[in-house]
């Protein structure tokens, strides 16, 4: 098994959002957030698990995204979200907020912490591989930091090989 880390300064970026916890809904707030990768396989015919600069282009686009923006979840039970006009209307209790719609990113994750952030990043990693045919892959872990000093990870296995067994591809035979 052979692994690879990408980080660095173009892998970050700049956020709002707010998390609900326990019935409440901290304050507005930004975040400076940092990803890191590690990819985990075997090495393909070419001796590499996977192209560095491709790599880091991959997260680094992902980043691009979510880039000065506010992180909506819209799967998050405790807000009411409404779209209309252009812009979003969020509210929690008596909190009201009134978003552009171009300034918001809305995720299908329950709330904007970074483990669900790494979760989300993890799933988009995943498919971007997967269509680039990185079948030599067996684990992908997404870190997000919110700030120095904290950080959650998310690790996704990802099949080695998606052909299915038995098939003259997978090395067998039907019988």
């Amino acid at each position: 098994m052979r692994r690879i880390d990408v980080h660095g300064p173009e892998l970050r970026f700049a956020a709002a959002h707010f998390t609900t916890f326990g019935g409440q809904c901290e304050p507005l707030h930004g975040h400076n957030y940092a990803v890191s990768l590690r990819l985990e396989g075997e090495l393909t015919a070419d001796s590499w698990l996977f192209d560095f600069v491709e790599l880091r282009r991959i997260v680094a686009a992902l980043c691009q995204e979510l880039d000065h923006t506010f992180l909506l979840p819209t799967e998050n039970p405790h807000l009411a979200v409404k779209r209309a006009q252009g812009h979003y209307e969020i509210s929690f209790g008596d909190r009201r907020y009134v978003i552009p719609e171009s300034e918001v990113r809305a995720l299908p994750i329950d709330n904007s912490t970074a483990e669900r952030l790494a979760e989300w990043l993890g799933g988009r990693l995943a498919g971007e591989l997967r269509s680039r045919g990185a079948a030599n892959l067996s684990h992908l872990t997404v870190t997000v930091e919110e700030a120095p000093g904290q950080s959650a990870s998310f690790t996704l296995p990802l099949p080695l090989d998606t052909t299915p067994p038995g098939s003259v591809e997978h090395g067998t035979r039907n019988k």
